[in-house]
């Protein structure tokens, strides 16, 4: 059995997650101990040696990232638990991390929980997607992202991603390596991992790096770094080029 620690400075969170827990998994996961902080969940690892890590953000002696931070070696999975936090969400979303939001929803709770279930025992290069938030979280100026395709995970500063295209519900980075990074995730949620500050949405197909743009030009397109042509659409153009210009 997949062996689970919960930690969270809300007691009746913890109860909540160990009902489901006991209700929808319990021939997969066994609880094996409970925490409320950093200091008393980093003993907690240590003592139970856990698989799988329902872990807060926010807690009374530092944070979830703080706590991972601390752990010298991470032979776990993760899904954080937290409230609507923006900063955090997006930090997760950045590692190519699981979460599930307080109030927790029972198809949300079974959702995350049967993909770790599923992952268990599989390589996740856990220690490089909790680099990847932890930089987010704390506001790190040269942020990177996390890409994962068919059979490579990618960790790429954003500064190297020139534009991105979608194909329906598949995204190709174009990047200053001249690589070409295909993931199976539609543009939408790309553009919910990317800088808002830094990456504009010209086209339905198109997000460009405006830090890589040159010039626009009359036939409608925006020419970027090593002469590739972004198309920007009637629709957003006012919008995208006081972005890009201004």
């Amino acid at each position: 059995m997949i062996k689970a620690l919960l930690i969270d400075n809300e007691d009746f969170v913890r109860e909540d997650v160990l009902k489901k827990l006991t209700t929808y998994f319990d021939k997969e996961i066994l609880v094996v101990g409970e925490a409320d902080g950093v200091a008393t969940g980093m003993n907690a690892i240590e003592t139970h040696q856990p698989d799988l890590l329902f872990l807060d953000i926010n807690m009374d002696d530092g944070t979830g990232f703080d706590l991972l931070n601390q752990c010298p070696q991470k032979g776990f999975d993760i899904i954080f638990i937290t409230g609507f936090d923006q900063h955090a969400i997006k930090a997760i979303k950045v590692g190519a991390l699981d979460y599930i939001l307080k109030p927790i929803d029972d198809q949300e709770f079974k959702t995350a929980v049967q993909k770790a279930v599923d992952n268990y025992n599989k390589e996740n290069n856990l220690d490089k997607l909790i680099e990847i938030s932890s930089e987010y979280f704390r506001g790190v100026e040269k942020k990177r992202v996390i890409l994962k395709t068919a059979d490579t995970v990618y960790a790429i500063y954003e500064d190297d991603i020139i534009y991105c295209r979608s194909d329906g519900n598949y995204t190709t980075f174009y990047t200053q390596q001249l690589e070409k990074i295909v993931v199976s995730k539609p543009l939408k949620q790309i553009e919910e991992i990317l800088s808002e500050s830094v990456f504009i949405r010209c086209h339905q197909s198109y997000i460009v790096n405006k830090k890589h743009v040159l010039k626009y030009n009359k036939q409608g397109v925006l020419i970027v770094h090593l002469d590739f042509k972004v198309p920007v659409s009637s629709r957003r153009k006012d919008y995208a080029l006081k972005r890009i210009f201004d």
